[in-house]
Protein backbone atom coordinates (compact mmCIF):
# COMPACT_ATOMS: atom_id res chain seq x y z
CA UNK A 1 0.00 0.00 0.00
CA UNK A 2 1.26 3.50 -0.96
CA UNK A 3 0.33 4.85 2.28
CA UNK A 4 3.02 2.54 4.19
CA UNK A 5 6.01 4.17 2.30
CA UNK A 6 5.76 6.87 4.54
CA UNK A 7 6.74 4.54 7.43
CA UNK A 8 10.08 4.78 5.82
CA UNK A 9 10.58 7.98 7.90
CA UNK A 10 9.97 6.54 11.52
CA UNK A 11 12.27 3.34 10.87
CA UNK A 12 15.08 5.13 9.22
CA UNK A 13 14.99 7.29 12.72
CA UNK A 14 14.49 4.06 14.25
CA UNK A 15 17.53 2.58 12.23
CA UNK A 16 19.65 6.22 13.20
CA UNK A 17 18.65 5.97 17.03
CA UNK A 18 20.30 2.31 17.44
CA UNK A 19 23.46 3.01 15.17
CA UNK A 20 24.26 6.18 17.59
CA UNK A 21 21.80 6.39 20.41
CA UNK A 22 21.66 10.30 20.08
CA UNK A 23 18.54 11.87 21.56
CA UNK A 24 17.44 13.53 18.47
CA UNK A 25 17.12 10.18 16.66
CA UNK A 26 14.95 8.67 19.62
CA UNK A 27 12.58 11.53 20.12
CA UNK A 28 12.42 11.69 15.95
CA UNK A 29 11.13 7.84 15.70
CA UNK A 30 7.45 9.32 17.76
CA UNK A 31 7.89 12.33 16.00
CA UNK A 32 7.50 10.99 12.51
CA UNK A 33 4.58 8.73 13.15
CA UNK A 34 2.77 11.49 15.15
CA UNK A 35 3.78 14.11 11.82
CA UNK A 36 2.35 11.05 9.61
CA UNK A 37 -1.45 10.90 11.08
CA UNK A 38 -1.21 14.60 11.56
CA UNK A 39 -0.69 15.01 7.60
CA UNK A 40 -3.35 12.72 7.32
CA UNK A 41 -5.40 14.97 9.19
CA UNK A 42 -4.83 17.83 7.09
CA UNK A 43 -4.86 16.01 4.21
CA UNK A 44 -8.52 14.87 4.64
CA UNK A 45 -10.02 17.17 7.85
CA UNK A 46 -13.04 14.86 8.69
CA UNK A 47 -10.64 12.08 9.48
CA UNK A 48 -10.48 13.75 12.84
CA UNK A 49 -13.57 12.07 13.67
CA UNK A 50 -11.60 8.62 14.10
CA UNK A 51 -9.95 10.17 17.55
CA UNK A 52 -6.52 10.48 15.55
CA UNK A 53 -5.34 13.36 17.76
CA UNK A 54 -5.23 10.76 21.52
CA UNK A 55 -2.68 9.12 19.48
CA UNK A 56 -0.59 11.87 18.06
CA UNK A 57 -0.79 12.88 21.92
CA UNK A 58 0.30 9.67 23.05
CA UNK A 59 3.37 9.70 21.06
CA UNK A 60 4.01 12.86 21.41
CA UNK A 61 3.85 11.91 25.14
CA UNK A 62 6.20 9.12 24.31
CA UNK A 63 8.56 11.76 23.19
CA UNK A 64 8.66 13.29 26.64
CA UNK A 65 9.11 9.91 28.53
CA UNK A 66 12.07 8.74 26.07
CA UNK A 67 13.38 12.33 26.58
CA UNK A 68 13.63 11.76 30.28
CA UNK A 69 14.41 8.34 30.30
CA UNK A 70 17.44 8.60 28.03
CA UNK A 71 18.87 11.55 30.29
CA UNK A 72 18.02 10.23 33.63
CA UNK A 73 21.36 9.48 33.98
CA UNK A 74 22.32 13.09 35.18
CA UNK A 75 19.20 13.93 36.87
CA UNK A 76 17.25 12.64 40.26
CA UNK A 77 13.47 11.55 39.66
CA UNK A 78 13.93 11.45 35.85
CA UNK A 79 13.05 8.35 35.77
CA UNK A 80 9.99 8.74 37.99
CA UNK A 81 9.27 11.66 35.27
CA UNK A 82 9.58 8.69 32.39
CA UNK A 83 7.19 7.00 33.74
CA UNK A 84 4.45 9.68 34.53
CA UNK A 85 4.84 10.93 30.45
CA UNK A 86 4.36 7.11 29.46
CA UNK A 87 1.58 6.32 31.85
CA UNK A 88 0.12 9.62 30.29
CA UNK A 89 0.90 7.80 26.40
CA UNK A 90 -1.03 4.88 27.53
CA UNK A 91 -4.19 6.91 28.05
CA UNK A 92 -4.09 7.92 24.79
CA UNK A 93 -3.56 4.58 23.51
CA UNK A 94 -6.68 3.02 25.75
CA UNK A 95 -8.68 6.56 24.50
CA UNK A 96 -8.40 5.94 20.72
CA UNK A 97 -9.17 1.93 21.43
CA UNK A 98 -11.62 2.74 23.48
CA UNK A 99 -13.24 5.48 20.45
CA UNK A 100 -13.40 2.29 18.27
CA UNK A 101 -14.26 -1.06 20.18
CA UNK A 102 -14.55 -1.99 24.05
CA UNK A 103 -11.93 -4.14 26.26
CA UNK A 104 -11.70 -7.71 25.56
CA UNK A 105 -13.01 -8.64 29.33
CA UNK A 106 -11.47 -12.16 28.63
CA UNK A 107 -8.06 -10.70 27.49
CA UNK A 108 -7.93 -8.70 30.82
CA UNK A 109 -8.62 -11.19 32.85
CA UNK A 110 -5.88 -13.58 31.77
CA UNK A 111 -3.47 -10.38 31.31
CA UNK A 112 -4.26 -9.33 34.76
CA UNK A 113 -3.29 -13.44 35.84
CA UNK A 114 0.00 -13.00 34.38
CA UNK A 115 1.29 -9.67 35.43
CA UNK A 116 -0.50 -8.99 38.97
CA UNK A 117 1.53 -11.98 40.15
CA UNK A 118 4.82 -10.50 38.62
CA UNK A 119 4.02 -7.41 40.23
CA UNK A 120 3.24 -9.00 43.71
CA UNK A 121 6.33 -11.55 44.04
CA UNK A 122 8.55 -9.81 41.75
CA UNK A 123 8.37 -6.35 41.48
CA UNK A 124 6.95 -5.28 44.77
CA UNK A 125 10.07 -6.78 46.82
CA UNK A 126 12.35 -4.72 45.24
CA UNK A 127 11.05 -1.37 45.07
CA UNK A 128 11.59 0.58 48.50
CA UNK A 129 10.34 3.65 47.46
CA UNK A 130 6.79 3.88 48.09
CA UNK A 131 5.88 6.64 45.21
CA UNK A 132 7.84 4.49 42.69
CA UNK A 133 5.66 1.41 44.15
CA UNK A 134 2.55 3.18 43.32
CA UNK A 135 3.83 4.65 40.21
CA UNK A 136 5.20 0.89 38.44
CA UNK A 137 1.19 -0.42 40.00
CA UNK A 138 -0.60 1.51 38.07
CA UNK A 139 1.45 1.99 35.04
CA UNK A 140 1.32 -1.45 35.04
CA UNK A 141 -2.24 -2.01 35.29
CA UNK A 142 -3.21 0.60 32.86
CA UNK A 143 -0.27 -1.19 30.05
CA UNK A 144 -2.92 -4.39 30.85
CA UNK A 145 -6.24 -2.42 30.04
CA UNK A 146 -4.84 -0.73 27.28
CA UNK A 147 -3.42 -4.17 25.76
CA UNK A 148 -7.03 -5.35 25.99
CA UNK A 149 -8.70 -3.01 24.61
CA UNK A 150 -6.18 -2.94 22.13
CA UNK A 151 -7.42 -6.69 21.75
CA UNK A 152 -11.27 -5.36 21.60
CA UNK A 153 -10.63 -2.98 18.67
CA UNK A 154 -13.33 -3.22 16.31
CA UNK A 155 -11.47 -2.57 13.13
CA UNK A 156 -10.63 -4.96 9.94
CA UNK A 157 -7.98 -7.38 10.56
CA UNK A 158 -4.63 -5.61 9.11
CA UNK A 159 -5.78 -2.22 11.19
CA UNK A 160 -6.91 -4.67 14.38
CA UNK A 161 -3.51 -6.76 14.48
CA UNK A 162 -1.19 -4.37 13.74
CA UNK A 163 -2.87 -1.98 16.58
CA UNK A 164 -2.81 -4.76 18.77
CA UNK A 165 0.96 -5.99 17.90
CA UNK A 166 1.84 -1.87 18.51
CA UNK A 167 0.82 -2.20 21.97
CA UNK A 168 1.91 -5.68 22.81
CA UNK A 169 5.55 -4.94 22.05
CA UNK A 170 5.27 -1.34 24.06
CA UNK A 171 4.44 -3.57 26.90
CA UNK A 172 7.26 -6.46 26.49
CA UNK A 173 9.53 -3.42 26.24
CA UNK A 174 8.28 -2.24 29.43
CA UNK A 175 8.27 -5.72 31.07
CA UNK A 176 12.26 -5.59 29.80
CA UNK A 177 12.88 -2.48 31.32
CA UNK A 178 11.30 -3.45 34.64
CA UNK A 179 13.61 -6.69 34.58
CA UNK A 180 16.74 -4.83 33.95
CA UNK A 181 15.31 -1.62 36.83
CA UNK A 182 14.43 -3.44 39.74
CA UNK A 183 15.05 -7.49 39.19
CA UNK A 184 18.70 -6.75 37.75
CA UNK A 185 18.01 -9.08 34.85
CA UNK A 186 19.31 -7.34 31.99
CA UNK A 187 20.18 -10.11 29.44
CA UNK A 188 17.23 -9.39 27.07
CA UNK A 189 18.36 -5.50 27.20
CA UNK A 190 19.24 -5.19 23.76
CA UNK A 191 15.55 -5.71 22.41
CA UNK A 192 13.86 -2.88 24.59
CA UNK A 193 14.68 -0.16 22.31
CA UNK A 194 13.90 -2.19 19.12
CA UNK A 195 10.33 -3.72 20.24
CA UNK A 196 9.64 -0.11 21.61
CA UNK A 197 10.41 2.00 18.13
CA UNK A 198 8.86 -1.24 16.13
CA UNK A 199 5.46 -0.42 18.36
CA UNK A 200 5.25 2.90 17.14
CA UNK A 201 5.25 1.87 13.59
CA UNK A 202 3.22 -0.88 13.61
CA UNK A 203 0.53 1.66 15.54
CA UNK A 204 1.18 3.98 13.19
CA UNK A 205 0.94 1.37 10.25
CA UNK A 206 -2.75 -0.05 11.42
CA UNK A 207 -4.52 3.20 11.50
CA UNK A 208 -3.38 4.12 7.75
CA UNK A 209 -4.46 0.14 6.99
CA UNK A 210 -8.05 1.68 8.01
CA UNK A 211 -10.16 1.86 5.05
CA UNK A 212 -10.65 5.59 5.53
CA UNK A 213 -7.28 6.35 4.63
CA UNK A 214 -7.04 4.63 1.58
CA UNK A 215 -5.10 5.82 -0.78
CA UNK A 216 -5.25 9.18 1.58
CA UNK A 217 -1.99 10.35 0.09
CA UNK A 218 -2.59 8.80 -3.80
CA UNK A 219 -4.55 11.62 -5.28
CA UNK A 220 -7.77 13.59 -4.75
CA UNK A 221 -9.55 13.59 -1.20
CA UNK A 222 -13.00 13.01 -0.95
CA UNK A 223 -13.82 15.10 2.10
CA UNK A 224 -17.27 14.53 1.38
CA UNK A 225 -17.25 10.81 2.30
CA UNK A 226 -18.13 10.05 5.89
CA UNK A 227 -15.04 9.27 8.10
CA UNK A 228 -16.77 6.03 10.02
Amino acid sequence: MRNFAFLVLPATAAAMALWTGRIPFKLAVAAWCGIILIACMCRKPRLSRLQLWWVVAAFAMSMVGDYFLSSRKWHAHYFEAGIAAFFTAHLGFLRYALAHGRINTGALAVVLLVFVPYFVLGLSPAIENRTLWAAVLLYLLVSCIGLAAALGLKQPRPAKWLYFAGIALIVFSDTLISLGEFLHYRRLNFLILPTYYAAHIAITASILARPELSRIFGGPTDDNAPAG
